[in-house]
């Protein structure tokens, strides 16, 4: 810990920002217990897709820096997404006899995260490409 107390710091304060932007969210919209958890799976595959985002500019393009990639990517975007909160939202929808729902939520939630991680690498290498950033 020696040395790294400004890096603990830096993700405390992005996870605080990240963990109230997914609250935001939930309660922009909302669900109950066993229902499909639209704004769970809103977080993660936005998430996802910002995280690919985020690594194509810090590490392809930004000079390196000791704070931006723990603040914003583990802190900020490490607070938003929550896959904890997606595994309990899967039990949920099985223990109230929502199978198909709990399948569709557990590949959509997948298939979206990687999907999203991909398209945001490719489309900001391109426009960084394009705008002569690289």
């Amino acid at each position: 810990m020696r040395g790294r107390g400004d890096i603990v710091g830096s993700i405390a304060a992005g996870g605080a920002i990240g963990a109230l932007a997914r609250w935001g969210l939930a309660e922009l919209i909302p669900h109950g217990t066993g229902e499909f958890a639209t704004s769970t799976l809103i977080a993660n595959v936005v998430g996802a897709f910002l995280i690919g985002v985020l690594m194509v500019v810090v590490v392809e393009v930004m000079q390196p820096t000791r704070l931006v990639r723990p603040f914003l990517g583990v802190g900020v975007l490490g607070g938003f997404t929550t896959f904890s909160t997606y595994t309990l939202d899967l039990h949920e929808m099985l223990r109230e006899g929502h199978p198909g729902a709990a399948a569709a939520y557990l590949v959509v939630t997948l298939v979206g995260g990687l999907a999203a991680t991909a398209a945001a690498i490719a489309v900001t290498r391109h426009l960084l490409v394009r705008e002569g950033a690289q």
